[in-house]
């Protein structure tokens, strides 16, 4: 079993920056790809990017492609997400999710095996 507790939410103006982090624990993260998802008010759960277990292949949608990136410390069982430019519509509870059987570019919340409770971004305009 994986825990992970998100953290680095909060208010931001439009134009704006915020990281992320996703501390994990109990049982051998670094063995974990690893993603992040956001759902908005309303809406359904939305890929946001993921990462393979060594930290050196990445996977974005297009909507955040050249302004956020995900990384990883396995030394510190922790994964990012550096979020620049905010948007408005970048505003969600952002959730770290994990699993063993992930692959680079799966987007499927149901492939994801270990979540955290989200963290609220709020972008203003």
């Amino acid at each position: 079993q994986v825990q992970l507790v998100e953290s680095g939410g909060g208010l931001v103006q439009a134009g704006g920056s915020l990281r992320l982090s996703c501390k994990a624990s109990g049982r051998t993260f670094s063995n974990y790809p690893m993603g992040w998802f956001r759902q908005a008010p309303g809406k359904e759960r939305e890929f946001v990017a993921n990462i393979n277990w060594s930290g050196d292949r990445t996977y974005y949608t297009d909507s955040v492609k050249g302004r956020f990136t995900i990384s990883r410390d396995n030394a510190r069982d922790t994964v990012y997400l550096q979020m620049n430019t905010l948007k408005p519509e970048d505003t969600a509870v952002y959730y770290c999710a994990g699993g063993a059987r992930l692959r680079v570019g799966d987007r499927n919340p149901r492939l994801y095996d270990y979540w955290g409770q989200g963290t609220q971004v709020t972008v203003s305009s």
